[in-house]
């Protein structure tokens, strides 16, 4: 690697320790130099040497810091990610990256006159379920594709602690919790739509936010696609579900990273991303006397590791980084709508 990006971490709660911690220090090209931590003190017992401070302040007077990544709840990213830029960092901000397409726009337009970038973290573009989908696809082996669902179901019908996404704040409820997960990989295979139609739902006992969304994607030759998640499924359906014209195919949501993290397996451990044996995805073809072929399609390893990777060569050699600002305003075009 030809230097270390020294990076800023906005929280070490669940998705500071899983989702970026790990990464950041097991890249060559990142060097872990600081966390804020307003209360607690923890980092440093998993990471020996790295900064802890308790004001925002203080984090971006840092001057070694040169990218922060912007982990807090969805509806400061957007005045976090300003004055991030205007302290002359780089940024890297989860999804959803705000809470509207016009501040996007002018985030954005604020790092090009600074000189500075914005990355929106969509890590499950690096999932296996993801890269799954995509191979099959652009295979061709599933024809003109006519009809596509992703699903996101889970049970949880208590209104959960983070008041952040069960408050009606800017960016809250679940279209902005899970919506972007899913827009952002309908839009990464399939483009920008010609057209659009979501529907919400309140449906858990004395929610403020919507726990259900439905949102229909239409694209040339007649292809629609289905994103639908609630909170109120006792018995998950098949997360991807893709037909056309010369078979069918189906496969359940099952990439472990997560999982994998949240029980403190290392990301230098052979086994991390791998998939269960029995969690491949079902392709059914046609053949021209109508009789159905069965296999079943392995899944490449999952490698949230790719994403960092990307920011990586695109700070240090200005490769484009595939998360693309113009998928970002579509993405919140939605949302927002």
């Amino acid at each position: 690697m030809e230097k270390a990006i020294v990076t800023g971490l906005l929280a070490f709660g669940m998705s500071g320790k899983v989702f970026h911690a790990p990464f950041i220090d097991g890249h060559p090209g990142f060097k872990f130099h600081a966390v804020l931590e307003r209360n607690q003190k923890k980092a440093a017992a998993d990471y020996p040497g790295v900064k802890s401070y308790a004001t925002f302040e203080e984090l971006i007077a840092d001057q070694e810091i040169e990218l922060v990544i912007v982990n807090t709840p969805n509806f400061t990213h957007a005045d976090y990610t300003r004055k991030c830029l205007q302290a002359g960092k780089h940024v890297l901000v989860e999804k959803p990256f705000t809470a509207t397409s016009a501040e996007a726009k002018e985030l954005f337009e604020l790092a090009r006159t600074l000189g500075r970038k914005i990355f929106v973290y969509h890590n499950r573009r690096w999932d296996s379920d993801c890269t799954a989908i995509q191979k099959v696809v652009e295979s061709g082996q599933l024809g003109q594709l006519n009809e596509v669902h992703y699903r996101y179901d889970r049970y949880r019908s208590a209104i959960g602690p983070k008041t952040f996404k069960e408050e009606p704040h800017p960016a809250s409820g679940l279209v902005y919790d899970l919506g972007p997960h899913l827009l952002d990989q309908a839009i990464s295979l399939f483009g920008k739509p010609l057209s659009f139609n979501k529907v919400l739902g309140k449906h858990r006992k004395n929610t403020q936010v919507d726990d259900y969304f439905m949102i229909h994607l239409t694209y040339p030759n007649d292809l629609n696609v289905f994103l639908t998640a609630s909170l109120l499924v006792a018995d998950p359906q098949k997360a991807f579900v893709l037909h056309g014209a010369k078979g069918s195919y189906v496969k359940g949501r099952s990439d472990v990273q997560e999982e994998q993290l949240l029980k403190g397996m290392k990301i230098s451990n052979p086994a991390f991303g791998i998939e269960s044996p029995d969690s491949k995805g079902r392709l059914t073809i046609m053949d021209e006397q109508g009789k159905p072929h069965v296999s079943y399609i392995d899944s490449d390893n999952g490698n949230y590791m790719g994403l960092f990777e990307a920011v990586y060569q695109s700070l240090i050699n200005d490769k484009a980084y595939p998360i693309t600002e113009e998928q970002i305003i579509t993405q919140l075009e939605i949302l927002e709508a």
